[in-house]
């Protein structure tokens, strides 16, 4: 009898300590590993801020990119993301007047802009937003301004110019800033109407629309509420806003207000 007891005190014990050791090194992965909700124009900048960052810290970043209306849709629903880089910090707003993120945590890290976009071989000469009326310009790609900042500002563009309701027959709505590029590149569209940041890693020509035209498109982070790695959070967040994380971003294209 003594002897079952002491066999099933050190079964327990051993189930005890192997449970121990199983949370402990499921906290430590779940520590070395942060997820950042992106908005699509940041790719490719981001990776590169990405690789940096993991080179001097202990921890592994994944991206999710997307349309930012959509990510801040499943920030809503609970998706489970620690950090999120918005196209325009009214998103980054919109979580914090739902108690979504950490106080204090809110930065303005970059401003974008919008460019006209034409295949390198296209035999359109697009060098002003007037040019989108000319009749061999068909179709017109832009981000679905509903749920994409840069989008919006297309829209915003072109109603200041007088064009909105006249071009509204020819355009093609991408679900986010790298769709509508693909949709030029492809040559399902003549023109796009994109990030600069994209415009900059493309194949194609471009030309800067008027910033006058648009609202600042005035980019911004946070650390989400439920971040299980807030530390990290906040220490990749430093680095985009830090010297290295600007000069990066200036190098695709982004500006500073």
């Amino acid at each position: 009898m003594k002897r079952a007891r002491l066999t099933s005190f050190v079964v327990l014990t051993l189930l005890t300590t192997l449970v121990f050791e199983w949370a402990c090194r499921s906290t430590t992965n779940q520590a070395s590993e942060l997820t950042v909700a992106a908005a699509s124009d940041l790719t490719q900048a981001f990776e590169e801020i990405g690789r940096e960052f993991e080179a001097s810290n202990k921890t592994q970043v994944v991206f999710v990119f997307g349309s930012t209306g959509m990510l801040t849709r499943q920030i809503e629903n609970g998706a489970p993301m620690d950090l999120f880089a918005a196209a325009n910090v009214d998103y980054i707003n919109q979580l914090e007047q739902k108690e979504l993120i950490i106080p204090g945590t809110k930065a303005i890290y970059a401003r974008g802009r919008i460019t006209l976009w034409t295949t390198a071989d296209s035999p359109l000469k697009i060098e002003t937003i007037s040019d989108l009326r000319r009749p061999e310009v068909k179709r017109i790609a832009i981000a679905n301004p509903d749920h994409a900042p840069y989008g919006l500002a297309a829209q915003q563009a072109l109603q200041s110019a007088g064009l909105w309701e006249e071009l509204k027959p020819k355009l093609v709505y991408g679900d986010n800033i790298r769709q509508t590029l693909q949709y030029a590149e492809t040559g399902n569209v003549d023109v796009a109407i994109v990030a600069l940041s994209v415009s900059q890693q493309s194949k194609g020509r471009y030309v800067l629309v008027p910033e006058e035209l648009h609202r600042p498109i005035d980019q911004g982070l946070a650390v989400i509420k439920t971040t299980r790695n807030e530390a990290a959070a906040r220490a990749f967040s430093s680095f985009i806003t830090g010297p290295r994380g600007k000069e990066i971003l200036a190098k695709y294209g982004f500006a500073f207000p």
